[in-house]
C-alpha cells in the first residue's frame, strides 16, 4: 500500500514530533508499505522518509520547484517528483496514494488534510484518512468541525470520512483495515484467472 503522510517541514518544533515521524516511517516499512511524502529532507518530512528507507520501504517525494531550494529536496528518495506548483503537488500525491495519514503540522498540513477530507466526504474517493495525534494538537480542530456539524454546515458523513487516533500502531491498523475492501478477494482473483 502506498501511504501518503502529511506532516511538518518546520525546523522550529520540539524533537518529539521528529521522533513520531521516525516511528511512523519505521512502522510503515516494517508493515511492507511504501511512503508518499512532500519531498523535503528537513524536519518531520525528512525524518519519516529516512526512517522508511532505513527499514527497506520505497519512498516517493513530491515537491514543487519553488520549494526545492527552500525545503531542501529529499535527493535520497527512490523517486523524486518535482512539480510546477503546490496544486500539482497535491494532485500527484493524491493520485499516487492508497491512503492518507496526518501527523501534527502547520497550515500546509491543514490544507492537505482538508482537501482530502472534503473530497472523501463528497464521495470523490474512498481512500482511508487517519489523523495520528498523540498530544491533542488537532483537538480544537475536531471541536470546531463538531460545532460546524451541529450548526448544519457539514454533510452527515463528515466524521465517517476520517478516523482519529493517538498511537502509531492503531493508525496503521485503521489504514490497513480500511483498505482491505479495495483489494480483490481470493474469489475475485480466481475468477479473473479463470476468465
Amino acid at each position: 500500500m502506498f501511504i501518503c503522510v502529511f506532516l511538518a517541514s518546520s525546523q522550529k518544533i520540539d524533537k518529539k514530533y521528529l521522533e513520531l515521524a521516525e516511528q511512523v516511517g519505521s512502522e510503515l516499512a516494517s508493515r511492507g508499505h511504501a511512503l508518499v511524502s512532500g519531498g523535503a529532507r528537513v524536519s518531520c518530512m525528512g525524518a519519516v522518509a529516512r526512517a522508511a528507507r532505513a527499514g527497506g520501504a520505497r519512498t516517493i517525494g513530491v515537491i514543487p520547484q519553488s520549494l526545492v531550494d527552500i525545503e531542501l529536496a529529499d535527493e535520497g528518495a527512490d523517486e523524486l517528483v518535482v512539480t510546477t506548483d503546490m496544486r500539482e503537488r497535491k494532485g500527484v500525491m493524491d493520485a499516487r496514494s492508497d491512503a492518507f495519514l496526518v501527523l501534527p503540522g502547520g497550515i500546509g498540513t491543514l490544507e492537505e488534510l482538508f482537501e482530502i477530507w472534503t473530497s472523501r466526504t463528497l464521495g470523490l474517493h474512498d481512500k482511508p484518512l487517519v489523523i495520528l495525534d498523540p498530544w491533542g494538537i488537532y483537538t480544537p480542530l475536531r471541536e470546531l468541525v463538531e460545532g460546524m456539524d451541529e450548526a448544519g454546515f457539514t454533510r452527515p458523513n463528515v466524521f465517517d470520512a476520517i478516523s482519529w487516533t493517538t498511537t502509531v500502531d492503531e493508525a496503521f491498523r485503521l489504514l490497513e483495515k480500511s483498505t482491505r475492501h479495495l483489494e480483490p478477494s481470493p474469489e475475485e482473483l480466481g475468477e479473473a484467472t479463470a476468465g
